[in-house]
């Protein structure tokens, strides 16, 4: 019972962990939940999850490993094989010798083989870290591929100088000679062993789909087992296991694009089923990174043999070299190699040259490869300074992470177009993707029962890209005039109340009508108001409706309306529309491109002609359609603001170009929820 509320929790922060990053986008993930993983530690009665590393490399690496051989292009790992090889081999034992004696230099507790592993286990990069990261950092392609292909190869070189790092450490034995040569064999063999075993897996779901059973759900299940199977029969033989998945997955994208052909469901079923995989292997690997961190802090901060802050200036100094490493190491193999797919100038430049140091973020691998570090010697005494080599470790992965989650964006972002025209572009392209995610949302609810209303909602939508593409972006809001032109809405609503209360009294109306088109204006108001107005908004609807539950009077405006009911509240709509008209029109001024004022009577001339012109040319619907088509605008209006959210994230807009996206998604919405209730 208790792995099962661990799991839940663990569960738990990792949905709370992207709730969170939808307000503060500017973190990345992975660096929530470190923070997460460790509050549920250092909390009373927090959670204390020991870290095993082999169980951790096949539960999560290998699946994740595994995946990034299968999405990871072939074309482009071949392309750029030479850096690859150069930055996930060469760098590798680079980093081992330099960093390793430089450790033992500043700490000489530290043995040098054990200098070594720390070196070693601190030279692979994380893929899961790195594709985290690129989420929201806008890398080069080339660049991206380079780190991927860097990450999926260099894990397997780390993790073996490690192994022999330590084994020297524990034995005081080393050869280099047989050190060398069990390198490659565990390499290339862990690489051949993970491609003749995937072959294999393919041949045996060939064979049953020959016998007839194209059952997805069981095949499904060949693919989930597929990467444990790779790491545990390549690791049982004595070569990577890592290396065994990632050559597993570069198979399998083969036969992948055969299965689009044959068997198109199990594609759709594939993945959409690893992609909820993913998405928790992913989130659980830094949630435990998290969990980890207080308590290998704790053990070097209570001891009073380390100074803290001597020890933190170790941590330091061995992540700076690091990336002075990295530096120099990409500098001198780049110079006039085509490795980023372009000229050597631009290949060598200061910028791709430091995008590349920094994206070299460590991760869990790291520490999982760091707690794997045996407690004793082989003469029985204590592996010397075991947890200050673990300390090390985390240290280096949480600076990592922070450097490139603060310092790749500065270095990433793209410049904004200076002149108008090309503002005026770029906000009409952002526009117009927008609406296309909507249409591609109401394109997959599409069914039978709906199709007509889909069809219609669809038009809308493509007349609307279709007139931003003649009209335009005739101006841009600056904050100022959003929050004029939000308080002259709600003026003209204010007009329209006022207006239906004269009229209620004067008896021109029925109470009924004046009952539902005063919801109307309240759920227009909660559409337009901004967030401090919303939650007053929100209180007075919640209050209101408590009070009509109480009395009994909960549904008594939704009475079913005949045609002359909605005849009367169209009517009434085209009197409040002309009203405000008439007493916002002459306080327009002459700057039709800046006046807020003019902006608002401009949208009420339309709700006008709108009225008027379906009133010549009304059509019987079924109430069913109509409501079909509320739904349907609901859906398009969150696949929309899904969207902005999406750009903003990916650092393709930003905070004021997401702001203007929301407001004119926000005015669609609003238009849209007039048309719906007026018919």
């Amino acid at each position: 019972m208790e792995v099962f509320i661990i799991v839940l929790v663990l569960l738990v922060l990792i949905g709370v962990s992207n709730v969170i990053y939808r307000f503060v986008p500017f973190v990345p993930v992975p660096l929530i939940q470190i923070v997460l993983g460790a509050c549920i530690t250092v909390i009373p009665m927090g959670i204390h999850l020991p870290l095993e590393p082999e169980l951790f490399f096949i539960l999560f690496i290998a699946p994740l490993l595994y995946n990034d051989g299968k999405h990871t292009p072939r074309e482009e790992l071949w392309r750029l094989r030479a850096p690859i090889l150069v930055l996930a081999v060469g760098l590798v034992f680079a980093t081992v010798f330099v960093v390793g004696y430089t450790i033992h230099w500043m700490i000489p507790a530290i043995t040098l083989p054990a200098a070594f592993g720390l070196a070693a286990i601190l030279s692979p990069t994380d893929a899961v870290a790195v594709s985290a990261l690129a989420g929201r950092i806008h890398l080069p392609k080339s660049l991206m591929r380079l780190l991927e292909g860097e990450a999926l190869m260099n894990d397997a070189s780390g993790l073996v100088a490690f192994k022999f790092a330590i084994a020297a450490a524990v034995t005081g034995v080393f050869s280099l000679h047989k050190a060398a040569l069990s390198f490659f064999v565990i390499a290339i063999g862990g690489l051949l062993v993970g491609a003749l075993l995937a072959f294999i897996i393919i041949g045996i779901r060939q064979l049953l789909r020959r016998a007839g059973l194209e059952d997805e759900t069981m095949h499904m299940l060949l693919q989930l087992l597929t990467p444990f199977l790779l790491y545990l029969i390549a690791e049982e033989i004595g070569v990577s296991g890592i290396l065994a998945a990632v050559a597993g997955g570069i198979v399998h994208a083969i036969e992948s694009e055969r299965l689009e052909r044959d068997m198109p469901k199990l594609k759709s079923v594939s993945t959409n089923t690893w992609s909820v995989i993913l998405f928790i292997l992913n989130g659980l690997v830094f949630v435990i990174l998290g969990t980890q961190i207080p308590d290998v802090t704790s053990v070097i901060f209570e001891d009073p043999g380390f100074n803290n802050v001597v020890v933190l200036g170790y941590a330091v100094v061995i992540f700076a070299l690091l990336l002075v490493l990295r530096f120099v190491w990409s500098l001198l193999f780049t110079r006039g190699w085509r490795v980023f797919g372009a000229s050597a100038r631009e290949a060598a430049s200061f910028k791709v040259l430091a995008m590349t140091t920094i994206s070299g973020v460590r991760g869990a691998v790291t520490l999982a490869g760091a707690f794997s570090i045996p407690l004793f010697l082989q003469s029985g005494e204590l592996f010397p300074q075991r947890d200050l080599i673990i300390f090390l470790a985390a240290c280096v992965i949480l600076l990592s992470l922070l450097t490139a989650s603060i310092v790749l964006p500065l270095i990433a972002k793209k410049r904004v177009p200076e002149g108008s025209a090309e503002k005026a572009k770029a906000e009409q392209e952002w526009q117009i993707q927008v609406m296309k995610a909507a249409i591609r949302e109401l394109q997959q609810e599409t069914n039978e029962e709906n199709e007509a209303a889909v069809t219609s909602v669809i038009g809308e939508y493509q007349r609307m890209i279709q007139q931003l593409k003649i009209k335009g972006v005739p101006y841009k809001h600056t904050g100022k005039i959003n929050q004029e032109e939000l308080a002259i809405r709600i003026e003209a609503l204010a007009i329209e109340r006022n207006y239906v209360k004269d009229r209620l009294e004067k008896g021109a109306i029925t109470e009924k009508h004046a009952e539902f088109y005063n919801k109307m204006l309240d759920q227009l108001e909660l559409i337009l108001a901004n967030r401090l107005h919303l939650w007053v908004m929100l209180f007075k609807r919640m209050k209101g409706r408590l009070k009509e539950i109480l009395t009994g009077s909960a549904n008594s405006w939704r009475l079913a309306f005949t045609d002359q009911d909605v005849d009367a509240i169209r009517g009434l709509k085209l009197e409040c529309g002309q009203a405000v008209i008439e007493q916002m029109g002459p306080l327009c001024t002459k700057d039709k491109m800046n006046d807020p004022t003019e902006w608002v009577v401009a949208h009420y001339q339309q709700v006008v002609n709108r009225i008027k012109k379906t009133s010549m040319h009304r059509k019987t619907k079924e109430p069913a359609y109509d409501e079909t088509r509320k739904e349907l605008h609901w859906l398009a209006v969150q696949a929309e603001r899904y969207e902005v959210q999406n750009l903003y994230e990916q650092g393709k807009i930003d905070r004021g170009q997401a702001a203007e996206l929301r407001r004119i998604i926000r005015d669609r919405e609003a238009s849209m929820y007039e048309q719906d209730e007026l018919g």
